[in-house]
C-alpha cells in the first residue's frame, strides 16, 4: 500500500477522489442541491428517494473527496459545497474543451464550405437547365 502523504500532500485535493465522487449520479444531484446553498443532512436526504443511510454514505464520500464541507450546528450536520476540487476537475476538462472547440470549429468550417459549394453547384445546374429550356423553345419555333 502506498503512503498517501507522499503521493497526495496534506491540503491537496485528489483528482481521482473527485472524479470517483462525481461518477455517481446521486452524488452529482447532491452537489446540484448544495449549489443552491447550505443545507442540513436531513433536508438533503428528504430530496431523494433513497434511504437516509445511503445519503449519509454519499455525503461521506463527497466529504472525503473534499467536494463538500461539513459543520455542526446544534444537533444537525450542515453541508456546503467546496468548489476548490471542482476547479481542478474544470482545469482537467479544459484540455478537452480546447480539443472539441478546435475540432467543432473545423467541422463547422467544412460543413459551411460544402454547403456553399453545393448551393453554387445547384445554382449552376438551374442556370444550365434554364438555358437548355430556352434553346429547346427556340428550336420548337423554327
Amino acid at each position: 500500500m502506498r503512503n498517501r502523504s507522499v503521493t497526495h500532500p496534506v491540503g491537496s485535493y485528489s483528482n481521482d477522489a473527485a472524479f470517483q465522487a462525481l461518477a455517481d449520479p446521486t452524488r452529482r444531484a447532491v452537489l446540484d442541491l448544495l449549489r443552491q446553498g447550505t443545507r442540513p443532512a436531513g433536508q438533503i436526504a428528504q430530496a431523494f428517494t433513497v434511504s437516509r443511510p445511503a445519503i449519509s454514505k454519499h455525503l461521506r464520500l463527497l466529504r472525503r473527496a473534499h467536494l463538500v464541507e461539513e459543520r455542526r450546528e446544534g444537533r444537525n450536520r450542515v453541508y456546503q459545497i467546496n468548489a476548490e476540487p471542482l476547479k481542478a476537475v474544470d482545469q482537467w476538462l479544459d484540455h478537452y474543451r480546447i480539443f472539441w472547440q478546435t475540432n467543432l470549429a473545423s467541422l463547422k468550417n467544412f460543413v459551411e464550405t460544402e454547403y456553399a459549394r453545393e448551393q453554387k453547384q445547384e445554382q449552376e445546374e438551374k442556370q444550365a437547365g434554364k438555358s437548355k429550356q430556352k434553346k429547346n423553345k427556340q428550336y420548337k419555333f423554327q
